[in-house]
């Protein structure tokens, strides 16, 4: 399931328009095995994802700038920024 929200924020006559995604099983695989990185985070911090678990609905990630601190965590739990 694809749950898209959008944000406006107003800003002195700007206009900014987020489009956030939360990650479903098929999406979070295309990212796990595309060359390009994807703008993912959890909690707020952007990760990159290494494997998906079907069966779980987990997803094994690292934040990009801790490498070694690997960690399995809930699908519904990753957030993709389109822009």
């Amino acid at each position: 399931m694809h749950v898209l929200a959008s944000f406006v924020k107003t800003n002195h006559a700007c206009q900014i328009k987020m489009e956030v995604l939360i990650i479903n099983i098929h999406r979070a695989k295309e990212i796990s095995t595309s060359p390009i990185m994807a703008d993912v985070k959890y909690q707020g911090t952007p990760i990159y994802i290494q494997a998906v678990n079907d069966e779980n609905k987990t997803a094994r990630i690292f934040p990009l700038d801790e490498p070694e601190n690997e960690q399995t965590v809930p699908l519904s739990g990753l957030i993709e920024n389109e822009n």
